[in-house]
């Protein structure tokens, strides 16, 4: 079969949460594959197996130290990655190894020529640090897919779009001073929400500035607010002319997430994954990955993520 688009989908990708109960379980990825086959379009795209990534990947964006520790943690089932928002449950260290190891794994096919449009449901952990985990992430796969891509394949120009609730203040931090990374993210106000960052006002650093756009959204933010700024994104990464671009798409903005206060609807994921399909067939050969970031109302990321994959399909 010839399609366009990747999904990676797997028991080993969805074993990555924190338990049943909590908000990042691992039902995540069944919520949204039960909603992919319902509409069918697991028989329209590659489904591809979970891959896992060596040691020497996460070093790509992390610190030794802390992928040690995180191991180490993992190996004993207790304790906290961070302040106390990340448990270190046992095997979590594999499991987020699979979520970086199948970013990776998409970005090496979509580079060789298999499939320009690829989706990873279970990624998007824009929170972690180089030297920590935080807000239920425990390695940055973004982060290191952003490394991988300069390290190893030679791309420069990156564009990073985020639509989850919560600021990707890991990726904005970790290149805050990069004028190369062209990043742009839509999110809940961070006055009323974890990270609390993500002003408008954080446009970059030294060289860089100019090249970061935080778009904060009062809690109650509807699909009217996101058409009247999104765009401004759109001609941000258009201006930019990026050589693929990454979306975090995190339907935890959706209305009746549990932990947020946003109220878009999934027609908001649908216009932003055509919208930047249009961009990365005008500027990028068509490459763009998207991964499904946050989102605890299983219903909403099932319909949001497949509002995302259905976009990519589109020729």
């Amino acid at each position: 079969m010839t399609s366009p688009v990747s999904i990676y989908f797997g028991d080993e990708l969805g074993a990555y949460g924190f338990g049943d109960g909590h908000p990042f379980g691992p039902d995540r990825i069944h919520a949204f594959w039960k909603e992919t086959t319902k509409r069918g379009l697991d028989k329209k795209v590659h489904v591809r197996l979970p891959e896992t990534c060596a040691e020497s990947d996460l070093a790509l964006f992390h610190t030794p130290d802390y992928i040690a520790r995180a191991k180490s943690l993992s190996a004993s089932g207790r304790g906290f990655l961070d302040s106390g928002d990340t448990p270190a449950v046992k095997g979590i260290y594999h499991a987020a190894c699979t979520v970086v190891g199948c970013g990776l794994d998409g970005l090496d096919r979509m580079l060789r020529g298999e499939s320009p449009r690829v989706f990873v449901p279970i990624a998007g952990l824009h929170h972690a640090r180089p030297d920590s985990a935080a807000g239920f992430c425990v390695f940055n796969d973004a982060g290191v897919l952003i490394s991988a891509l300069r390290q190893r394949h030679g791309l420069r120009r990156i564009a990073y779009v985020d639509i989850d609730a919560h600021h990707g203040d890991g990726v904005f931090y970790a290149f805050e001073s990069d004028a190369d990374l062209v990043f742009a993210d839509i999110h809940e106000d961070g006055r009323f929400l974890y990270p609390g960052s993500g002003a408008i006002t954080e446009t970059g650093k030294g060289e860089a500035q100019g090249t970061k756009l935080n778009i904060p959204a009062p809690p109650g933010a509807t699909d009217e607010f996101f058409h009247r700024v999104w765009p401004d994104v759109e001609k941000f990464i258009d201006q930019a002319k990026p050589e693929i671009i990454i979306l975090q798409a995190g339907a935890d903005s959706i209305d009746g997430d549990p932990i947020t206060h946003m109220r878009f609807t999934p027609a908001v994921h649908r216009h932003a994954a055509a919208a930047l399909c249009q961009l990365a067939d005008r500027h990028c050969d068509g490459r763009i990955i998207a991964l499904g970031g946050g989102g605890y109302n299983r219903t909403n990321l099932a319909l949001g993520w497949n509002d995302v994959v259905e976009a990519m399909l589109e020729k």
